[in-house]
């Protein structure tokens, strides 16, 4: 008697492609577990951005009682290093080593950036929170931020190169879409992870906590790493001929198309960052919140990204106009701004996360559609000076946006408290001006991308061209 033959268990590889956005980008040369491995060095920028842009200026504002407009200007400070991204990837094209290795050492050196910033970052604060030491707190501080920012940005803009190199042509920019997704939920769960270790705060805690996440940098961007670029001395040889960075640019500037897609990308990042150093704050001041719960609201932001980046794929490939997803990604964020604004007078928590959520679901919306409009102002050598300008004008405008942010906040807040009692009203203006001026920004977004909808398609149709290009990221900047 013949049994029924079962069939076959399906292996655990097999669901992770079905789940896993963008698992076919597996190739024979560069397999799904090598590529996942690759992703780790994400999974320390995301953790480290957490860090930066979510729990410290939560324990600096609400714990530490340092001013917001100083903590804004300390998170601003790595996005100095910010507009040399694409220099930096230039300089790790061009490399010259005898070695053979053209992104080992760029990545090397940030990730060793990286601990070093992390590891001095957490006397630095704890000293801002004494006035006989501020001083040096303040330098400290500030060295911190600069050298892990500076870490992020190397690594990241170095590491993305290297999966450029190791995927097949076919398969690259899907390959550089599974790492920016493996940002995203490094992102998540470090925000979850460190929001629950510090619920019950303490300053011990927050020294072990800080260090902790140096040392995981070092293990984790070490096994990235591990056997990933083979050494190839043709490509560093120190005699060859390579174009100037100078000359790329210039080749790229002379379309004056591209300057109003770099003023729009810059206003639409300007309004959405400028809440950066805002969110965290206002739900511990306004709203009551511990230092965990608004620590998960980054999560809550990671993961409305996430969610706009997949989004992002299914309408790109049903014939979605890049620009006009941008588009939408502006109106969303308008939404997610009066969500937040009104959350405060409502003292509704919920409303604070739905709003996080959703200004994260309009980021990803519109940074995707302006990076695949950047992605065609460029081909072959010059593509990725167009997106390393895509990455630098977006991340030189966030910073400038949380600066302001930070500012505006204390100020309008001073102003509005002069000959005031302390309320829960006045303490929350200036966070509501803010707010409100985010929205103008992205109204703005929108006028001055509204011209540009549709008309790199014309040109193509007009010159006989059609998109070739599936849907990627072929590079990601922060």
């Amino acid at each position: 008697m013949n049994r029924p033959v079962r069939p076959p268990t399906p292996h655990w590889t097999a669901l992770v492609f079905q789940l896993l956005p963008f698992a076919d980008a597996a190739s024979v040369d560069l397999p799904l577990g090598r590529l996942l491995r690759l992703a780790l060095f994400q999974v320390s920028v995301g953790m480290a951005m957490v860090l930066l842009n979510g729990t410290l200026n939560r324990v600096m504002v609400v714990e530490l009682g340092t001013p917001t407009w100083l903590v804004a200007l300390l998170i601003a400070v790595p996005l100095i290093v910010a507009p040399f991204r694409a220099l930096i990837g230039h300089k790790s094209d061009t490399h010259r080593s005898v070695l053979g290795w053209r992104r080992v050492p760029y990545i090397w050196f940030g990730t060793l950036m990286q601990f070093g910033g992390l590891a001095i970052m957490p006397f630095s604060l704890l000293l801002l929170s004494k006035p006989e030491a501020f001083t040096i707190g303040l330098v400290g501080a500030a060295a911190a931020f600069l050298l892990t920012g500076t870490g992020i940005h190397v690594t990241q803009t170095a590491g993305l190169a290297l999966a450029t190199d190791l995927a097949p042509e076919d398969k690259r920019p899907r390959a550089v879409a599974l790492l920016y997704v493996m940002l995203l939920v490094g992102m998540m769960f470090a925000a979850f992870v460190i929001g629950g270790m510090l619920i019950d705060y303490s300053a011990t805690l927050l020294v072990q906590v800080i260090q902790g996440a140096a040392v995981l940098t070092i293990i984790l961007n070490v096994t990235a790493l591990w056997k990933q670029e083979a050494r190839n001395p043709v490509i560093t040889a120190p005699d060859r001929d390579t174009p100037t960075f100078s000359e790329l640019w210039q080749a790229f500037v002379k379309d004056g198309r591209n300057a109003r897609l770099l003023t729009a990308i810059g206003i639409g990042a300007a309004g959405f960052a400028m809440q950066d150093a805002l969110l965290e704050p206002y739900g511990g001041e306004i709203l009551g919140l511990s230092v965990g719960a608004t620590t998960g609201l980054t999560g809550a932001w990671a993961l409305g990204s996430l969610i706009g980046f997949m989004a992002s794929g299914r309408m790109l490939g049903r014939g979605w106009d890049p620009l006009r997803l941008a588009g939408m990604g502006l109106v969303i964020g308008i939404n997610a701004f009066l969500l937040v604004l009104f959350a405060g007078p409502f003292g509704s928590p919920a409303m604070l996360y739905a709003g996080a959520l959703t200004i994260g679901l309009g980021l990803g919306l519109f940074s995707v559609g302006t990076l695949m409009e950047a992605m065609s102002l460029a081909k072959t050598a010059t593509a990725g000076l167009a997106l390393g300008a895509w990455g630098a004008v977006q991340a030189t405008c966030a910073g400038a946006g949380i600066a302001i942010g930070g500012l505006l906040r204390d100020g309008i807040a001073a102003f509005v408290g002069s000959g005031h009692a302390d309320t829960i009203a006045t303490r929350a203006s200036g966070y509501s001006t803010v707010y409100l001026l985010e929205i103008a920004l992205l109204l703005a977004g929108l006028a001055a991308i509204g011209p540009l909808v549709g008309s790199q398609r014309r040109r193509d149709e007009a010159a006989g061209d059609t998109p070739s290009q599936p849907f990627g990221l072929v590079e990601f900047p922060t």
